[in-house]
């Protein structure tokens, strides 16, 4: 299992009128979970179109809104892995506000598929060799 975590403040510009982060940049922030993720692990989602080939679109998006984020709130946000992926990878997501209270929790999966031909593909060998240690 691999665990990774990343710290944003939530800005003026993404909360809505009750002051509360606006439930729809919560995708976003899981977005941030895991493009700081896959860097933590010395690769980037840019490396991994531009020299694999591999592209990762998103099949499904799972959250569960458990306490509100407000403005200017640091907020945690934790990716796991729970097991090695193979053509799919889901990331599981927790948000937590300052005092460590859990706000948001959810999962995303992606496939990889080559860029080129648009077909679902096994997981990059590059990415492979940099997460297996974990496991």
């Amino acid at each position: 299992m691999f665990t990774h975590k990343f710290q944003k403040r939530v800005r003026y510009g993404e909360v809505d009128q009750m002051g509360y982060l606006y439930y729809g940049n919560y995708a976003q922030y899981y977005e941030i979970g895991r493009a700081e993720m896959i860097r933590s692990l010395g690769l980037s989602y840019r490396q991994m179109e531009e020299e694999e080939g591999i592209m990762m679109p998103v099949m499904s998006l799972n959250t569960r809104f458990v306490r509100p984020a407000h403005y200017d709130d640091l907020l945690t946000i934790q990716t796991t892995l729970r097991r090695l992926p193979e053509k799919t990878i889901t990331f599981y997501m927790e948000i937590f506000n300052e005092r460590g209270k859990l706000l948001n929790g959810g999962s995303v999966k992606l496939c990889f598929v080559d860029k080129h031909t648009g077909k679902t593909v096994v997981a990059p060998s590059l990415f492979m060799e940099k997460i297996k240690p974990f496991f």
